[in-house]
């Protein structure tokens, strides 16, 4: 792997999930032609299903009437994976980074991305592992805590991982999560049994989990604040 710099980290809070779509693409515009480096972002979503490029409706397990009584949406994505879910009290990364510039095939990507959140675990003595052949993300036995689906064109990022920090495990139960119907979900909370830290902490502790894994050197922050002024621009 070649030697990353700068990452720059944007800390989004929670946001929209057509609004985090349409950011990304217009980042990964902005990394195809160089205008920006490699850049992260931390986030939250409020109750939302997606969908990967696949379609697989049929692991959607209640009707789409239903969605707005549970307070969820639901959206098709073009990212790879099956349906998962996105919540409050989960660590979601976006990386927006050129695979080329620091040397990674695809499959070293999510690998990488597996151990940002294997050693996000360990940190609480949790012991998670890769799935096995075909089952994508991070495991505590035979519980999901962690969940990837990316998209990667011309070699540039986007979508990434969701951690389960403490989401309301329901909302799996409406779906197969990411395709599985014989395993089930945990969180970090659920694993533990004790109080954790703030969620910002824990956030900021899979941010350093992100970097220092992938190389990079430095890491630049951009609150929410900040960034929202940016959007303006954006849209």
């Amino acid at each position: 792997m070649r030697v990353a710099q700068c990452l720059e980290v944007w800390k989004m809070g929670t946001i929209n999930y057509l609004e985090s779509l349409k950011l990304q693409e217009k980042l990964v515009s902005d990394r195809k032609t160089n205008k920006i480096s490699d850049t992260l972002l931390s986030l939250q979503h409020p109750h939302t299903y997606t969908l990967g490029k696949r379609r697989t409706d049929h692991n959607m397990l209640i009707p789409m009437s239903q969605l707005k009584k549970i307070g969820a949406e639901l959206h098709y994505t073009q990212r790879g994976g099956d349906i998962t879910f996105h919540g409050p009290h989960q660590a979601i990364l976006y990386p927006i980074i050129s695979l080329r510039e620091i040397g990674l095939g695809a499959r070293n990507y999510v690998e990488k991305l597996e151990l940002t959140m294997i050693e996000l675990a360990s940190l609480y003595g949790v012991k998670a592992c890769a799935g096995q052949k075909g089952e994508t993300g991070v495991w505590v036995g035979e519980r999901k805590i962690g969940a990837i689906g990316v998209q990667i064109s011309n070699g540039i990022t986007s979508h990434g991982l969701a951690f389960n920090i403490d989401p309301d495990l329901n909302y799996f139960k409406h779906i197969v999560p990411c395709g599985i119907a014989d395993k089930g979900v945990t969180s970090l909370r659920k694993e533990t049994g004790t109080m954790l830290p703030a969620e910002e902490v824990i956030h900021e502790q899979l941010i350093s989990c992100f970097a220092r894994l992938f190389g990079y050197r430095s890491i630049t922050l951009k609150e929410s604040s900040s960034v929202l002024s940016q959007n303006e621009k954006i849209e």
